[in-house]
């Protein structure tokens, strides 16, 4: 029998000593979008992945909406769980113009974007570097006014689409619209 490789170990291997670009940081979030957020749910707290948090997100709690560069109101179900560091999302549009509705259409369910943390530089400052890389915002708010986000045109290129989001650092989760599965 072998023994499991640390994490660290599998990730300095993989770098070698290949040169690391600072600005993207970690990995904090993996989404998904579906048709039906609580099938999906069921299915990840099968595999492990739960108790999830659900909220809507609409113009009611979330300014700032945009799409495609042009104000535009949306509504949208978004679970949310953790898994050791890192945060699953699952999304399922309801109305209004989004991009997880065009993944919907062109793919179907299934992984549609990973957020970073950007070594937590200020949000403005993430935009305008991913600007210049050649990626523009494709949907952005901020969701109860304080916890901004921003989705950015990298499907092209990367076959996925990237996230980021800062929370301000006295940032705590509201008390979900429920939870699932609900607590016994």
């Amino acid at each position: 029998m072998s023994e499991a490789l640390a994490q660290d170990n599998v990730l300095a291997a993989l770098a070698g000593d290949a040169p690391v670009d600072k600005f993207l940081g970690n990995v904090v979030e993996i989404a998904m979008v579906t048709y039906d957020i609580k099938k999906t749910m069921d299915g990840l707290l099968q595999l492990g992945i739960g108790p999830w948090q659900v909220f809507e997100f609409s113009p009611k709690n979330t300014s700032n909406q945009t799409y495609r560069g042009k104000p535009s109101e949306f509504v949208l179900k978004v679970g949310f769980a953790q898994s050791g560091n890192m945060v699953w999302e699952l999304m399922e549009p309801v109305s209004g113009p989004n991009i997880f509705s065009e993944f919907l259409d062109a793919h179907g369910e299934g992984i549609h974007h990973v957020a970073f943390d950007c070594n937590n530089i200020p949000f403005e400052e993430r935009i305008e570097e991913l600007n210049r890389r050649g990626f523009e915002v494709v949907q952005s708010g901020s969701w109860l006014g304080t916890n901004h986000y921003a989705f950015f045109n990298t499907e092209n290129a990367t076959g996925t689409c990237f996230e980021t989001y800062a929370f301000p650092s006295d940032w705590v989760y509201p008390e979900p619209d429920y939870w699932y599965p609900a607590a016994e």
